[in-house]
């Protein structure tokens, strides 16, 4: 288990680039599985959760070759399904929770998937009903080995189109009921939709491909099924969830920070939602300026009620990020409630930050109250454990911002969602040392 070593304390400056979108990477990996074509994609992250879900698809027999930082090329020509009944499957496949996106592409071209249960973070329950529930409408039959964890889908007679109206709107059960649908009979009609940017993207991609989506951007999406489809050339786009983060990072520390290339036009509120915060951030060209700032107050409701920063599904604000909002809450002026719908185990990394001297009443499993030190007092430093991705960099950058030297263990899982963290951190002035047990 490796640990970060965290002096804080210290103002940075300097620039940063976001890396490629990691909830849009796991998506478009598993669309490279729809033909037999090639397909390059560039921008991809040099991250834990995507490299796995790169060795489970070469595994599968997918032909990958790395053409330069971030790019790749993948030929599935040549697939091995009798991968997907093995026991490695099993062990790979559950190591990561993108793996759920295979079943809808393998479905569509093959007529059969399989999935051990996913793994990933531990913040709640994450239901796959969505995702199943779309492939049985299409016409597959569903079948799951309790005692095994095993899941199965198969359509030996191929899918056909249908009208649905999701219980959820979710990304990942969108993005694997599209993949699913593009080469199904007929026409597909999708209700409650997802309509993120990155589910965007992947139908931008299959329509590159030779797809039929229509409606891309909205929650009604209309599939016109093809007989096959070939490769293309995809670049992911930046992580916004990493923009928000620098953006939190900058505040905390009081720094003067510039986020290059950050694709503003598919961030939605989360340049308004830091703003509400009292956090400064200027548009310049493409890229985002934070100057350093004394402090940052926060903007109350018109009729003077504590301000609730919430999240919801696109173009509502992303959960990912109120970990980061809660982090930078403890040195605002003012107060915060803090209202975690999605996922009711996220919160609770707060006894790390009241270990470090914040302020945080923890309401509920989905709902805190943040009271902030305006800078009048500093956080202290600790030592911490990861519990997943979005809390551990929340609690990097408290470290970062507390006075003293602060350790993180089970750094593995902030490697999971950032590349090459500590030495981008260093690049621009912070002091952190990577230490593997």
């Amino acid at each position: 288990m490796g640990t970060f070593q965290i002096e804080g304390g210290h103002q940075l400056q300097g620039e940063i680039t976001p890396q490629g979108a990691k909830n849009e990477a796991l998506q478009i990996l598993c669309a490279v599985l729809l033909t037999s074509e090639e397909v390059i994609i560039n921008n991809i992250p040099d991250i834990r959760d995507v490299n796995k879900l790169i060795e489970i698809l070469k595994n599968l027999g997918v032909k990958i070759n790395k053409l330069g930082k971030g790019s790749y090329s993948f030929k599935a020509d040549e697939l091995n399904l009798k991968y997907l009944e093995s026991e490695q499957f099993k062990k790979d496949g559950s190591s990561i929770r993108g793996s759920i996106m295979i079943v809808g592409p393998l479905l569509s071209r093959f007529g059969k998937g399989y999935i051990p249960r996913p793994g990933g973070d531990k913040i709640g329950r994450r239901r796959l009903d969505t995702h199943f529930e779309g492939f049985i409408k299409l016409g597959a039959t569903f079948r799951y080995i309790k005692e095994e964890s095993f899941y199965g889908v198969e359509a030996p007679n191929g899918l056909t189109g249908t009208y649905m109206l999701l219980d959820q709107a979710s990304v990942t059960g969108t993005a694997n009921i599209v993949m699913a649908a593009v080469m199904a009979k007929g026409l597909t009609t999708i209700y409650n939709a997802a309509c993120e940017p990155y589910l965007q993207q992947l139908c931008k991609m299959l329509n590159s491909m030779g797809a039929k989506i229509s409606g891309v951007g909205s929650n009604l999406l209309t599939i016109e099924g093809v007989k096959e489809l070939g490769g293309c050339t995809h670049t992911v786009l930046p992580d916004m969830i990493e923009i928000g983060s620098w953006i939190g990072l900058a505040a905390m520390t009081q720094s003067e920070i510039t986020i290059k290339d950050v694709s503003w036009e598919n961030l939605g509120l989360i340049p308004d939602t830091f703003r509400k915060l009292g956090i400064q951030l200027e548009k310049r060209g493409d890229d985002i300026y934070i100057p350093a700032q004394d402090g940052y107050e926060i903007q109350g409701y018109i009729d003077g009620s504590i301000l609730t920063v919430s999240d919801a599904t696109w173009p509502g604000f992303t959960p990912d990020l109120l970990s980061i909002v809660l982090v930078i809450s403890t040195q605002a002026k003012g107060s915060v409630l803090i209202h975690q719908k999605m996922f009711e185990s996220r919160l609770f990394f707060v006894d790390k930050l009241i270990d470090m001297g914040a302020k945080i009443i923890l309401c509920d499993p989905h709902r805190a109250t943040v009271i902030g030190h305006d800078f009048k007092s500093s956080l202290k430093a600790t030592n911490m454990v990861s519990p997943d991705i979005r809390a551990g960099i929340s609690l990097l950058i408290a470290a970062l911002s507390a006075k003293g030297t602060s350790t993180i263990h089970n750094i593995e899982q902030i490697d999971r969602g950032y590349e090459n963290i500590d030495e981008r951190l260093r690049a621009i002035g912070a002091k952190i040392i990577r230490l593997d047990n």
